[in-house]
């Protein structure tokens, strides 16, 4: 037996062997392959064999010792888990003799899990399947995981859908305290809150919108006055119908808004509310929090005044009718149309042509794109894709929104209580220089601007789409911006030009803008004063951004199996992103966007970040570069459709003029 002082000569020894370690503590980044590195906290990445790799799982916080490798590199071995946020995934059932597996389909999860028979929900091979870590790789590499739900087939109708919701943890049941919540709200409720506001069920408020819509969350209507215009903006208002924080606005918060998937959305509020009793349908009233709001001759904004009412639309609308009033038709449809309806809809073509006029004159608008409809048959799967028009009658409803939108970051901005605003800084910070040095290069007399100032951001975006140059600067820059972030404080939001934003007009369909309801009734008309600490804010930010992330992702699985339809014909596109490996080409007929690999091609090709296209020695490929490309095929694993460049003596040169 040690005594005390050779068990403490062993403690000091291993102390010692301990802190000669090179010991570091940082995050899992995956890979494409086996391998992976950890983003030490001190800044730089460490290697992590493949080894290692089976050990940990994409996102993990470990500790980790820092070794010699083969060939004098540096890489890690894992010495224990400090945390790991990967709790449940989606992938595919495999069978393997008498093993059965999932193999994830999460980003960077490049290893096959054990599903134990107790854990194995009846799946079948092949099906997708929702599933959880139920044992941590990290003892000896073997993870195992346990279903929590089979999604279906491959070959299931919408199994697209359900495999998406899962991968991002969406669910659709509601709760059962928010369904208790809402079997409380009907008609009378409605008729009882009418009672206690302004009564402007006479005004020819009216709703204008795609005729499948039914989550119709604005009105408008408008008077000429001596000075310009009376705009008035109906929103509807759910937030005067639900309890303050209650079941069914914390539901709200946590789904942060409906996401548009193709052919069947998911709601942010359940469709009792969103379609019947808050939707601002025709011929009945509906609670409202209205903005008048003077527009004068010249586009600028004068004085307004935000109230609670009650409206009733005169009209479900959609953008062609509009479009027809606008255009001076005689159709049988619009022929019906009251008087004072017709009238209101001529004066807010007017009211949108000078708010127009002034945005384009002291702010910044966004560039139209050409957009595109999908089209599901019955098997949810992309049918056709067809162009979306463009209407008059959009750019109507969106300057009187912009406008109401302006009005409600004002109030906010100029009480006492707590606000919630859209803010946007420009260019990232970590692309300022590279700006710099393009304007230096091709800016002519933009070159002295500074791109991260708000007059200078407002400058460049307005003046940079007109510059004779060799490279398309404006698109340059537009690929470089920071992303739009919420914030309690009033900040420019210098992507629309703007010194305060918010958004109050689509209470319907986002939860900001539900909130910003709250915040108005308490700074306005002392309501119950809400309340959101930093942390919601983020949740509620990372929230929305995975909703997109989610809706990009189904769309882009459906074009992917649409994309074989293209076959060998040759199609015209234009580069719409470059990376250091090829360009995306965006097609000109359908929106279909796909990669083009540079490995591919002959000779090297060189990324250059200022102006962001790749040069090779006989081709430089550059952003919104007209090109043909042929459908190359499918990468299964990203759902990545792959283009190949069509060499033609036609293709053009990649030093053509910028054209605006």
């Amino acid at each position: 037996m040690l005594n005390s002082d050779a068990l403490s000569q062993l403690r000091q020894l291993k102390s010692d062997i301990h802190s000669e370690r090179l010991l570091h503590t940082g995050t899992v980044k995956a890979t494409g392959g086996k391998f992976g590195f950890v983003a030490l906290d001190s800044g730089k990445d460490l290697f992590l064999p493949p080894d290692q790799m089976q050990r940990v799982l994409p996102g993990d916080r470990i500790e980790v010792e820092e070794l010699e490798g083969d060939k004098g590199k540096t890489q890690g071995q894992v010495e224990r888990l400090l945390e790991s946020p990967l709790s449940t995934f989606v992938g595919r059932y495999v069978v393997r003799g008498k093993g059965h597996f999932v193999a994830p389909e999460t980003p960077g999860l490049n290893h096959w899990l054990f599903i134990p028979p107790k854990a194995r929900a009846d799946a079948e091979a092949g099906d997708f399947i929702y599933c959880r870590i139920s044992r941590h790789p990290v003892k000896d590499g073997k993870g195992q995981a346990e279903i929590l739900k089979v999604l279906g087939k491959p070959d299931q109708p919408g199994i697209e859908r359900a495999f998406t919701l899962a991968q991002f943890d969406l669910h659709e049941e509601w709760p059962a305290a928010a369904e208790q919540e809402l079997e409380a709200l009907n008609e009378d409720r409605v008729q009882a809150l009418a009672g206690e506001r302004d009564d402007r069920t006479a005004d020819p408020f009216v709703t204008i919108d795609s005729p499948s819509t039914q989550d119709m969350d604005d009105a408008l209507c408008a008077v000429p006055n001596a000075t310009g215009w009376t705009l008035s903006v109906a929103i509807a208002d759910p937030s005067a119908l639900l309890a303050v924080d209650g079941a069914m606005e914390q539901e709200a918060r946590r789904r942060a808004t409906a996401i548009y998937f193709p052919g069947e959305p998911r709601p942010m509020l359940p469709e009792a509310l969103s379609t019947q009793l808050c939707s601002l349908v025709a011929d009945k009233p509906r609670l409202a929090m209205v903005c008048d709001l003077q527009v004068n001759n010249d586009g600028s904004l004068g004085e307004f005044k935000l109230s609670e009412a009650v409206i009733q639309s005169h009209g479900k609308l959609s953008y062609e009718l509009v479009d027809g009033v606008i255009e001076g038709r005689t159709d049988a449809d619009i022929q019906a149309l009251p008087d004072a309806v017709t009238t209101s809809l001529d004066q807010l073509h007017q009211v949108a042509q000078v708010l127009r006029r002034w945005r384009e004159s002291n702010a910044l608008l966004s560039p139209d794109r050409a957009d595109f409809r999908l089209r599901l048959d019955e098997n949810r799967r992309i049918r056709q894709i067809d162009p979306a028009t463009s209407h008059e009658s959009h750019r109507v409803v969106e300057e009187c929104m912009v406008a109401a939108n302006r009005c409600a970051a004002e109030a906010l901005a100029t009480s006492q209580s707590q606000g919630l605003f859209i803010t946007h800084s420009g260019v990232r910070d970590d692309r300022a220089d590279n700006i710099r040095e393009l304007l230096n290069q091709y800016g002519g007399d933009l070159s002295g601007v500074d791109p991260e100032t708000p007059d200078g951001f407002r400058q460049l975006m307005r003046e940079a789409g007109d510059l004779e140059a060799e490279v398309p600067v404006k698109a340059i820059i537009s690929r470089q911006l920071a992303r739009a972030e919420l914030s309690f404080s009033s900040a420019p939001h210098q992507g629309m030009g703007l010194g305060a934003y918010t958004t109050f007009t689509s209470p319907l369909r986002k939860y900001t803008d539900f909130f910003v309801h709250r915040l108005l009734r308490a700074a306005l008309w002392n309501g119950p004063a809400p309340a959101m600490t930093d942390d919601q804010l983020a949740e509620l930010q990372q929230a929305q951004f995975a909703a997109r992330q989610a809706a990009n992702t189904l769309e882009q699985w459906l074009k992917s199996q649409y994309a074989p339809q293209l076959g060998a014909e040759p199609k015209t596109g234009h580069i719409s992103r470059t990376t250091p490996a090829g360009f995306y080409v965006r097609l000109d007929d359908n929106g279909l966007e796909g990669f083009v690999s540079t490995r591919e091609m002959e000779g090297k090709f060189r990324f250059d970040p200022i102006t962001l296209r790749l040069v090779g020695n006989e081709r430089t490929f550059q952003l919104e570069e007209p090109v043909t490309v042929v459908f190359d095929g499918v990468d299964e694993e990203r759902r990545q459709i792959k283009f190949k460049l069509v060499p033609a003596a036609s293709d053009p040169v990649s030093d053509n003029k910028q054209t605006g």
